[in-house]
């Protein structure tokens, strides 16, 4: 991105939200100090009239500036240097599930992994949402209920084969987790109607209220896929598969604190870091309300619609590759897919991994639509090809959904498949990568009656979306938001977001 792409008005909505979104996109150099900084820097920057907004860190030192100690805006997103801190929590975790905090002390685990345990503790907190003694807490918890369950061994044994120091803190681990001790525990399982203690790891994810979690219920549960999605008003389930570990995800919101439950159950556990930065992109943790609610509600068109939801995010997928295929399906921010057709994809194609109820199957892979034969469905020759040719990029590595900072990149590369428009890519980035600056919406949204007419105002209507800037994705979720109210009386049709004759307004 050239340096006279970077619009400093921009540029200082992302820094005042400090949105991990915008890290990395661009840099503030301060030219007394000479020094520049990521979005995200704790320094503030308080005099506009010292700041140069540079579009790479290449750009910032060319110009003679040199990195914060503070942010370490070399080793931002995208840098080599970023995998580290990811790499590092995947070790360690995995050296926690293997045991090695139940005899040594968190000082141990950073001295392996090389660095201090104050950092350890930030790095797990950012990348996981629960500290190393939690993480190790949860996982000698889940193994003693196991034990419980499973065995009539004495309460001492099963504290020490478990990894606890003692039966005293055996039982209050136990209390603290489960709501209940041992004994409780052992009761309530050997009765048919309780069940055993779920499974998994809990942690708790915080978010800056408000958050309108029933409407990304709402959303959520109009386009969720049969058999692989469960969404209730208070809970969201879903079938994961992260690098072949499978398992499911349960999340809840904390009705006391500002905060998500989710209960991450895999085989291994190792993949917690990337499940969890996943989840924070599925409900748009790191975003400000307050901020976005503030800059949108300036102009006159949105603030009734910026008041009467607040606390709206963008709302997630969880697979990028997964919401491709809807999107090319016809899913939008303006529709959703028969769930008729998405059950028949994921029964007929998709890996079945419980006999339970739902979600019980993972999502169709990318190699196995490749090849499929999906004239069974009846979505048609059109969408038949384009499908397999998406399924065929993805399985190519063509396309990849695994990189978050590279969302540009992303859309040049999916209007290259067929029956892919702008709307469709911009869709795909909105909800895979939690874009906040695209606008997702269709031309038909404006109630034109000629296709003339409707390019024309739709291009004038772009040009004054410009001052949403940065956060146009919002924007388009409240517009669409008045749109789910808006049906005529008689038929229950959607009507345009936009009628026509509001158009001078907009122009």
């Amino acid at each position: 991105m050239p340096a006279a792409s970077v619009d400093p008005t921009v540029c200082w909505q992302a820094l005042r939200s400090r949105d991990s979104r915008f890290d990395g996109r661009f840099f503030a150099g301060v030219v007394t100090t000479r020094v520049y900084c990521r979005t995200i820097c704790p320094v503030p920057l308080n005099k506009p009239e010292n700041i140069r907004w540079f579009a790479t860190a290449a750009d910032a030192e060319s110009a003679g500036l040199r990195p914060c100690k503070r942010c370490k805006p070399q080793v931002s997103p995208g840098a080599p240097a970023w995998l580290g801190t990811g790499a590092v929590v995947s070790r360690a975790l995995k050296l926690i599930l293997d045991g090695n905090l139940d005899a040594s002390k968190v000082d141990a685990l950073a001295y392996r992994v090389g660095m201090g345990p104050r950092h350890l503790r930030r790095l797990f907190l950012q990348h996981v949402g629960a500290s190393p003694l939690k993480i190790a807490q949860m996982r000698r918890a889940y193994a003693a209920s196991r034990l419980v369950a499973k065995t009539r061994l004495p309460f001492a044994d099963i504290a020490l084969r478990a990894g606890f120091n003692s039966v005293r803190q055996f039982n209050e681990v136990m209390q603290a987790t489960f709501g209940a001790s041992p004994s409780q525990l052992r009761h309530s399982m050997n009765k048919q109607s309780a069940p055993a203690p779920d499974s998994g790891i809990v942690v708790h994810l915080s978010y800056r209220p408000p958050l309108k979690w029933e409407a990304l219920m709402t959303f959520m549960a109009k386009r969720a896929t049969p058999g692989v999605e469960k969404i209730e008003r208070d809970c969201y389930r879903r079938t994961i598969e992260v690098d072949g570990d499978i398992g499911e995800l349960d999340v809840r919101l904390d009705e006391k604190q500002s905060r998500l439950k989710v209960r991450v159950s895999l085989q291994r556990h190792t993949h917690l870091a990337k499940v969890v930065e996943r989840v924070r992109r599925l409900f748009d943790l790191g975003a400000d309300p307050i901020q976005i609610a503030s800059h949108l509600s300036d102009d006159s068109r949105l603030k009734d619609l910026v008041q009467s939801c607040r606390g709206l995010r963008i709302p997630g997928a969880w697979d990028g590759f997964e919401l491709a295929v809807k999107a090319i399906l016809g899913d939008s921010l303006t529709a959703s897919v028969p769930a008729r057709l998405l059950s028949e994809l994921v029964r007929n194609f998709g890996r079945r991994i419980t006999s339970g109820g739902e979600p019980d199957y993972l999502f169709p892979t990318a190699e196995v639509l490749a090849k499929a034969d999906l004239e069974s469905l009846g979505i048609g020759a059109s969408r038949e090809f384009e499908i397999r040719e998406l399924a065929k990029a993805v399985a190519g590595n063509e396309i990849t959904f695994e990189a978050p900072y590279q969302v540009s990149d992303l859309v040049s590369r999916l209007l290259k498949i067929p029956g892919v428009d702008e709307t469709t890519a911009s869709y795909i980035a909105l909800r895979a990568f939690g874009e906040p600056d695209t606008f997702p919406l269709p031309q038909s949204s404006l109630g034109c009656s000629s296709a003339l007419d409707r390019t024309s105002a739709w291009l004038n209507f772009l040009r004054t979306t410009q001052c949403w800037r940065p956060w146009r994705s919002y924007a388009a979720l409240y517009l669409c938001g008045c749109l789910d109210h808006r049906r005529d009386d008689r038929s229950g049709d959607r009507q345009p977001i936009f009628p026509a004759r509001t158009q001078p307004e907009l122009a």
